[in-house]
């Protein structure tokens, strides 16, 4: 054997249940194992009715329902959610809902360090990392910080049967995304890879029975199973180019978050499977395919999921903006990225052109 295995890996210590109506009848017993008696109950208005059924099945340990999350976090909105659990004196947080919600739940945590538990009600996986994010002056900024991760994540697949079919698409793809990343990550270790080729298989198969029958409640648990998989896998590495952009496309310009990463991911994966090709390789295995750029975009569209940036209202003058951004942070890539890379890139996701060989990158 020649090849010498180098690797380290290390789990972030998040509990997690899973089960149909863990969201009212777990959710108050986490609280109780963690030692919580005062918590704030976070969402977003559109998840407000859900938050305000956790705040009672919470009883009194709930100090309040705070209903101001919004997507990407904007500081202000952050500044606003500390300047909430302050005045409650909540001894910790529930976040109720998507990435917004449980976006501002970091943020909290991050900084009054107030414990977190995340109830989601989508399928991006964020939950299960110690990634935060703020969107301040016109761009969003990232970090990690184990104490933004969630102490316990509560799935309830009965919160996601209102998930309209084509959220729950663009969330999947958007968790999925976090898998492929990892795949190519140099923080990579084998058993991230196991996990990241098992969340994107189980994804894909579940999100296909999601638009078959948007009331099945094991496909729904199905995709939340895959979630915490893909989420676990951004959670015990770092982000490449594709999440870069995204944030780019988000922070500055305003997009939705699940859509940008669903249009993007194949044109990323394209891009950096000639330097990553065991990575391509595990995404073709998990989708049954041949060419994995191409059947991450043939999944998601025929799933009926939008194919471009055009169609998510992204201007082409905004391209060369977005592309000078990304390409000029720093992060790990498995192939380096020029600003002309990146135009490339977004060029073709805007133009929504299949990804395949092809493509000029």
């Amino acid at each position: 054997m020649t090849d010498i295995l180098d690797f380290t890996h290390e789990t972030p210590p998040t509990r997690v249940v899973l089960r149909p109506g863990a969201a009212l009848d777990a959710t108050p017993e986490e609280a109780r194992r963690l030692g919580l008696r005062r918590l704030l109950v976070l969402s977003g208005e559109r998840g407000a009715r859900t938050a305000r059924a956790v705040a009672d099945a919470l009883g009194p340990a709930c100090a309040g329902v705070h209903t101001g999350a919004r997507m990407h976090v904007p500081a202000d909105v952050a500044d606003r959610g500390v300047t909430v659990a302050r005045a409650a004196g909540a001894d910790g947080c529930v976040a109720v809902g998507g990435g917004s919600a449980i976006g501002l739940g970091k943020a909290i945590a991050l900084r009054t360090g107030l414990p977190l538990i995340a109830v989601p009600s989508t399928y991006s996986g964020s939950e299960m990392t110690p990634v935060w994010g703020l969107t301040e002056h016109g761009a969003k900024r990232t970090g990690r910080d184990p104490a933004v991760l969630p102490r316990t994540v509560v799935y309830d697949p009965l919160l996601t049967l209102s998930l309209p079919v084509a959220l729950s698409v663009t969330s999947g793809v958007n968790a999925l995304a976090h898998a492929v990343e990892a795949l190519y990550a140099p923080d990579a270790s084998p058993l991230t890879a196991l996990t990241a080729e098992e969340g994107i298989r189980a994804m894909a198969a579940a999100l296909t029975s999601v638009v078959a029958g948007p009331e099945s409640v094991p496909a729904r648990s199905r995709a939340l199973y895959a979630a915490w998989l893909c989420g676990s896998c951004l959670g015990a590495t770092t982000m490449g180019l594709h999440h870069k952009l995204c944030h780019v496309l988000g922070g500055t310009f305003g997009l939705p978050h699940a859509e940008t990463h669903t249009v993007v991911l194949p044109y990323v994966l394209a891009f950096n499977a000639p330097a990553a090709p065991g990575a391509a390789a595990a995404v073709a295995r998990a989708l049954d395919a041949q060419d994995a750029p191409e059947a991450l975009r043939d999944l998601s569209g025929g799933l009926g999921a939008p194919r471009s940036l055009a169609e998510l209202g992204l201007k082409e003058d905004d391209l060369e903006v977005a592309a000078a951004q990304a390409a000029g942070q720093a992060y790990p890539n498995p192939r380096p990225v020029t600003v002309q890379d990146a135009l490339a890139v977004l060029r073709a996701a805007y133009q929504g052109r299949p990804p395949g060989p092809g493509q000029a990158f």
